[in-house]
C-alpha cells in the first residue's frame, strides 16, 4: 500500500498533468476555430476546380496531345502515395488513422504486382510508416504550417510532384488526408492528383449536361498553366483540411485526458483520506491502549 507521502506526489503529478493537457486543449480549440475557417473556405474553389478538370480530362479523352498531367501517360505501375500527417502528437487517433489507409492502400497496390512510393508530409507519418515501408519512403516534407498553411508550401509540394511526374518517376498520384468534418469526427480521404480522374457520366443526360469549353488562346498554353495550378490548389485545400483535422482531434483528446486527469485526482484524493484516516485511528488506538495499561 502507498504511503502518505507517496500519495501526495501522485496528487500533485496528477494536478501538474491537468493543467498542462487543459491549456493544451484551449490553444487547441483556439487554432482550431481559424483552421476551420480557412478549410471551410478553400473548399468551393477546390471543388469547382477538381470538378471542371474532370469533365475535361472525360471530353479529351483518346484524343492525341491531351496533356500527360491530364489524361495519364497510359500506365499505372508506379504509384506516388502522398501521405499528409501532423509533425506533433498528442491528437488521439489522427495519425494512426492516416497511417492505416496508407498501408492498407500501399499493400493492396504491391499485391497487384504495381510499384510503391511513399511521400510523407509531416513528421508523425514518416516515423510510423518506415517501420513497415521504409523501402517505399521518398524524401517528403516536415513542420509546414507551424504559422498557419501558406499557399506557397503547398505550391512547393505541388512543385516537387509536378517534377517527379514530368521525369517519368510514377505514373499515378494519390494524397491521403484528414478531411474536417467536426471537431469529434474526420474522415480519412484518399484524392487521385494525378491524372485527374474524370468525371462520371452515364445515360442519355451525358450529351445534355456534358460542358462544353472553348479554349482562348490555344488549348495547350491555357492547360499549361492550369493543370500545376490545381495540382497547388489541391495539395493547398488537403493541408488545410489536415490542419483543422490535427486541431480538432487535439482538443478532444486534450479534453479527455483533463476528464481522466479528474477522474484519477478524485479516486487519488479519497485513497490519501482513508489511508490518513486509518493513520490517524491507528494512532488513537495505540495512544488509548498505552494510557490504559498505565
Amino acid at each position: 500500500m502507498p504511503s502518505l507521502k507517496d500519495l501526495r506526489l501522485r496528487i500533485s503529478s496528477v494536478k501538474s498533468t491537468r493543467k498542462i493537457t487543459s491549456a493544451m486543449k484551449m490553444v487547441a480549440a483556439s487554432k482550431l476555430r481559424r483552421a476551420q475557417t480557412a478549410a471551410e473556405s478553400a473548399r468551393p474553389f477546390a471543388e469547382r476546380m477538381e470538378r471542371m478538370l474532370g469533365t475535361l480530362a472525360g471530353s479529351l479523352a483518346g484524343q492525341s496531345g491531351s496533356p500527360p498531367m491530364l489524361a495519364g501517360n497510359g500506365s499505372d505501375a508506379v504509384h506516388l502515395i502522398v501521405m499528409v500527417s501532423a509533425d506533433r502528437g498528442l491528437c488521439g487517433g489522427f495519425n494512426s488513422s492516416i497511417v492505416r489507409s496508407v498501408r492498407h492502400l500501399a499493400g493492396t497496390l504491391l499485391a497487384e504486382g504495381r510499384t510503391v512510393r511513399i511521400m510523407p508530409v509531416g513528421r508523425k507519418g514518416r516515423e510510423q510508416i518506415k517501420r513497415d515501408y521504409g523501402g517505399q519512403l521518398i524524401e517528403g516534407f516536415e513542420q509546414l504550417g507551424r504559422k498557419g498553411v501558406a499557399f506557397s508550401e503547398a505550391d512547393a509540394v505541388a512543385r516537387r510532384i509536378a517534377n517527379m511526374f514530368a521525369a517519368g518517376e510514377f505514373d499515378v498520384c494519390t494524397v491521403v488526408y484528414n478531411r474536417f468534418k467536426s471537431a469529434i469526427s474526420q474522415e480519412v480521404t484518399r484524392q487521385q492528383l494525378i491524372p485527374f480522374p474524370a468525371s462520371p457520366q452515364t445515360g442519355a443526360a451525358d450529351a445534355a449536361g456534358k460542358a462544353v469549353y472553348e479554349f482562348e488562346p490555344g488549348e495547350e498554353r491555357i492547360l499549361a498553366h492550369l493543370l500545376p495550378r490545381n495540382l497547388a490548389i489541391q495539395m493547398f485545400r488537403a493541408l488545410l483540411e489536415s490542419q483543422a483535422s490535427e486541431q480538432g482531434a487535439r482538443m478532444t483528446a486534450m479534453d479527455n485526458a483533463t476528464r481522466n486527469a479528474g477522474d484519477m485526482l478524485g479516486r487519488l484524493t479519497l485513497q490519501y483520506n482513508r489511508s490518513r484516516q486509518a493513520q490517524i485511528t491507528k494512532e488513537l488506538i495505540e495512544i488509548i491502549s498505552g494510557a490504559e495499561a498505565l
